[in-house]
This record gives structure tokens, sequence and C-alpha cells, in this order.
């Protein structure tokens, strides 16, 4: 089961958050969202509060985004190349969501600079159209809250799993 705090515009076309919920039971813990209006295509963006792995997925239809999220959570954990044991667990348990409003405001600012380094990357030439790529690219930026630890979220997320492994 997995917490998705969303900002106003995304819970205004998904739905209302829940009253109260229990905690995120995923390795990887709450996500953040938030509404691209991109035309012709709509996206949300989901930010991991652990990690800041984004991940892009289609809002249309925005009543069905939670549960088209664990899909375009495994094809960007594939894309890492995690193992299918670490990924699918995780995949599993984010199928059970609840929604909620924010409540990290550091994770805030970083969801709010991807949005607008995946903005520039669909404008640039040669520019990234598959929201697995552009995501997986969105990894490899340095994220402030990370400088302590291990700077990008892609980096994050391998240690997260290292330290797993060990």
């Amino acid at each position: 089961m997995v917490i998705v705090r969303c900002t106003r515009k995304l819970l205004q076309r998904i739905g209302p958050p829940a009253t109260l919920g229990p905690a995120s039971t995923t390795l990887l813990g709450d996500w953040y969202g938030t509404y691209l209006p991109w035309r012709p295509r709509q996206v949300a963006l989901l930010v991991n509060e652990r990690t800041l792995l984004p991940v892009l997925v289609p809002l249309a239809p925005a009543a069905t985004l939670l549960r088209r999220f664990p899909d375009q959570l495994s094809a960007v954990l594939a894309a890492h190349q995690i193992p299918e044991a670490v990924a699918s667990p995780e995949v599993s348990a984010t199928r059970y969501a609840w929604l909620s409003t924010t409540s990290n405001r550091s994770v805030i600012g970083s969801m709010n600079e991807f949005a607008f380094l995946a903005e520039a990357n669909r404008h640039a030439e040669g520019s990234v159209t598959d929201l697995v790529d552009l995501s997986v690219k969105l990894t490899r930026t340095p994220c402030g809250p990370l400088y302590n630890s291990h700077v990008s979220p892609d980096r994050e997320l391998r240690a997260l799993l290292a330290d797993l492994s060990e």
C-alpha cells in the first residue's frame, strides 16, 4: 500500500484525498504527484519522497491514473535495470494507493524542477517523447535534497537497493 500525496491541481482531476490513511508499506514509501498541462497529451508527474525518482504517466483518463501508475513504475524500474525480484514486490504493493495532500515542501520543490526540466526536454531538438525515456533522463538530475547522500535519484535508488542486498 502506498500514499500518493497530490497537489491541488492533480486532486481536482483524480478525486478528493482520503481523510485518514495508513502509512506506506512499500520500500520506496510515499509518492508526490502533480499535473502537467501538456498538449496534446496531459501528463502526471509522480516523484518518490525517499529517492526523488520521477515517473511520468499519461493523465487521461484521470480516473484510472492510480491503476496505471504501477505499470509505468515497473517500466521505469526496468529501464534502470532493477532486478525483477526487487521491482515486482514494490510494483505489486503500489497497486493499492491512497490519495492524500502534500506535506514535504522539499519534495514539492524538486517536483517543480523536474516539471520544468521535463518541459524543456520535451521541446528540445531531438527531444525525448517517450515518457519512460524522459523519466529516466530526469533521474540523472542533481537534486539539492540529495547532495548529502548520492546527488541524483538514479544513484539514490541504486544505493537504497544495494543496502537491501547486503
